[in-house]
């Protein structure tokens, strides 16, 4: 038994073995395994009791001679006759038992054992002092070869190392040179340098450093400066060039400053564990990544238009491997992206596959929990407030992984690459390689809506779930005893059975904690949703039970609006939730019939509508200005041309008389329009024999005296000699 004990005088602790306790439980002997010139001692067991007690001693797990201890057929056998050997030597007093432990009895034994062996008195003790500190076993005896020599030691030598080339053998060449420390810091540098920061091969990084490091410039006739070699005697070799590096080099910090960080761990960091080690059980631990979907989709509003591509969500079980959860929107990567996914995998998969018309049981897809801790990476989405504190209000606990590290999330990540590969390479509207000139436009050819995209994804998940061999899943032995099949939906459901089923909660916990918020506008046309990307006020209008039972569209036209918190999927803008009593509890709020023109549609394309509006709107914009323009001008010609004629027409007149008959004025302008829209039909019916009307001739007047006065049409004129003959019958 080793214990670590502090020394009284000191804060200092030092290691003692136990060698021997004496029958009576009071004594105890030891050895301090630090002193090269220790010796056993006598010690009081309550002694060390009551060091422990205080906790000024600790027993230790670890020893460090514990190597010593291998079977025989690992040890050299010149170590095997080094160790019989000495055994010899202290055999006698080893086998003496505890007397040996006593300076009275160890030193005649000691004599004896000189006397017996021919060994001298330094070499007895130092052997005895290895016996009691390694343990007291035989191969406490075993040599100390490996601390022997100078292991790691560079050895310099004015001769040539190694065995002569078949050069210097059949043609007496000289035999090179050695590599000392200047030309290995040569080596090292020119490696760095041309190899792992620039890429070049290590053949052509040792061209570069014979140029820069073995050669002398000198000048051609064009002036071009060129090196020549030193002879090859005084080079080192490729081979030695290639030794030394790789000798002195550090493997990963050569390959990350080479191919990058991100590269390393991706492609060669050490593969020492598994990702299932750190799930126990089915919630155990997800995953959750997002990547925008190689595939371009187009508008469910308007097929002609082309929105792009998606951003997929995916949501993994590492137990199991099952997709437990996805979302596929335009909007992201962004924490409402996340949370439909998170919302997705809590969601009964019946009911949610039923919506894109696909019909399966609750036993296909039986993902509809909680997990205990979820994975992701360092996107904003996660680390945000709102992230952390609705994942916290579920009982979710988040582990982000560390910056470009993909590679802690590699199931999440090997199921983008089955996606891609396996179904959205194939289909139209599909990226492939960089288009090149005369190559048609891949973009061209998309054909899926986002809901169609999104029926896609649930057949391939289906199918992974139930049907994709994960032939390298790390089963168990209780896996193998219950002939289990890796199947993810196999894996699933074993899990289940043995280790229990994962938490789950009410649809409207998780919504109210997952979905998105915003605010909404009561008015009299109902319960306006409004986005904070896009204006659809008053374009989308909803009602709900309390609306209509407090009378609330009643009330906003005679008190005003006001607004009112809800949560939304953005998938499903049919319906939109409420927040009453405080967050509480949700109300259902349903799409009024004047609004479901957006019915099939996802409220990233209503926006995206909307938004394409705007954007025709703002292109008519200058036109309509110059319209405006026009009209503008035109009514203020109109104004000043009539008001010109008005007050001419009015000169000389009283207010009073111009107001007085204004009803005999008005039927008397009825009378002419009735007769002037007669004449006009007549001219319509006769307009191919025109006959000549004797036009009244005008006064002249007013022209003598104003030049610029323009004569009033005949019209004008009987309408006066009209209202002049009822003047005068009234008076």
């Amino acid at each position: 038994m080793l214990i670590e004990l502090q020394n009284e005088d000191s804060n200092l602790f030092t290691v003692i073995r136990l060698l021997w306790i004496d029958p009576s439980g009071i004594d105890v002997v030891t050895i301090d395994l630090n002193n090269s010139k220790a010796f056993p001692v006598l010690r009081r067991v309550e002694e060390i009791e009551a060091a422990l007690a205080e906790q000024k001693a600790s027993i230790l797990d670890t020893d460090p001679y514990a190597y010593l201890y291998r079977p025989e057929d690992l040890i050299p056998e010149t170590h095997r006759n080094f160790r019989d050997n000495a055994w010899n030597k202290i055999a006698l007093i080893i086998e003496s038992g505890y007397k040996a432990f006593f300076p009275s009895e160890r030193g005649l034994l000691v004599k004896q054992a000189i006397e017996l062996t021919g060994s001298n008195k330094p070499t007895i003790y130092q052997l005895l002092r290895s016996y009691w500190q390694r343990g007291q076993k035989l191969n406490a005896l075993l040599p100390n070869y490996d601390y022997c020599g100078g292991k790691g030691k560079k050895r310099n030598s004015t001769k040539k190392l190694g065995a002569p080339s078949k050069r210097t053998k059949l043609k007496g060449e000289p035999p090179g040179i050695n590599i000392n420390e200047d030309i290995r810091l040569i080596i090292v540098q020119s490696g760095k340098k041309y190899h792992e920061k620039k890429g070049l091969t290590l053949k052509d990084a040792y061209q570069k450093m014979l140029e820069d490091c073995f050669s002398v410039k000198i000048k051609q006739k064009d002036g071009n400066e060129v090196p020549l070699f030193l002879p090859p005697e005084q080079c080192p070799t490729l081979r030695q060039f290639q030794y030394w590096y790789y000798k002195d080099r550090d493997l990963k910090k050569s390959l990350i400053s080479r191919e990058g960080e991100r590269k390393f761990n991706l492609g060669y960091r050490e593969l020492l564990g598994n990702s299932t080690d750190m799930a126990a059980f089915p919630g155990a631990l997800w995953q959750i990544d997002s990547t925008i979907a190689d595939i371009h989709l187009v508008s469910s509003l308007d097929r002609s238009r082309i929105i792009g591509r998606p951003v997929l969500y995916l949501v993994v079980d590492i137990f199991s491997r099952s997709i437990v959860g996805f979302s596929a929107a335009l909007e992201g990567p962004s924490w409402l992206g996340a949370s439909l996914a998170l919302e997705n995998a809590t969601t009964d998969k019946a009911k949610f596959c039923q919506e894109f018309g696909i019909t399966i049981t609750t036993e296909d897809w039986p993902c509809n929990h909680l997990c205990k801790l979820l994975q992701t990476d360092r996107g904003t989405e996660y680390l945000s407030g709102n992230a952390r504190q609705a994942l916290k209000s579920l009982g979710i606990e988040i582990s982000p992984t560390p910056p470009y590290r993909p590679d802690w999330k590699p199931v999440v990540e090997r199921m983008f690459r089955l996606i891609n590969d396996e179904v959205i390479y194939f289909q139209p509207g599909a990226v492939h390689k960089p288009k090149e000139r005369g190559e048609q436009d891949y973009r061209l050819d998309a054909i899926y809506t986002l809901d169609e995209f999104r029926a896609i994804m649930i057949r391939l998940i289906l199918y992974y779930n139930n049907y994709h061999y994960l032939s390298e899943y790390p089963m168990t032995k209780d896996m193998i005893e219950d002939r289990v099949q890796p199947f993810p939906s196999e894996l699933w459901e074993w899990g289940i059975r043995n280790h229990g089923r994962p938490r789950q909660e009410t649809l409207e916990i998780i919504r109210l904690n997952l979905l998105h918020r915003a605010d909404a506008t009561v008015t009299r046309r109902g319960i306006c949703f409004r986005a904070k990307e896009v204006n659809l006020h008053n374009r989308m209008r909803y009602t709900c039970e309390s609306a209509m039972r407090e009378q609330w569209f009643i009330k906003a036209g005679i008190q005003g609006n006001w607004k009112v918190p809800v949560v939304y999927d953005p998938r499903k803008p049919l319906v939109i939730y409420m927040l009453v009593d405080g967050g509480k509890r949700m109300e259902v709020c349903e799409m009024l019939p004047a609004s479901k023109t957006f019915l099939d549609s996802n409220l990233e394309e209503i926006m995206d509508h909307f938004a394409e509006q705007n954007f025709a709107q703002q292109n008519t914009q200058h036109n309509r200005r110059q319209a405006k323009a026009e009209l503008n001008a035109y009514l203020e010609k109109s104004k000043t041309d009539a008001t010109e004629k008005t007050e001419k027409a009015r000169q000389g007149k009283s207010k009073q008389s111009l107001v007085k008959g204004m009803i005999n004025s008005r039927k008397a302008e009825k009378d002419y329009e009735q007769n002037k829209n007669a004449r006009d039909l007549r001219s319509e019916n006769t307009a191919e024999q025109p006959e000549t009307v004797p036009r009244i001739q005008v006064n002249n007047q007013y022209q003598e005296a104003d030049e610029g006065y323009v004569p009033a049409p005949e019209e004008i004129e009987m309408l006066n000699e009209v209202i002049e003959g009822m003047w005068k019958n009234e008076r």
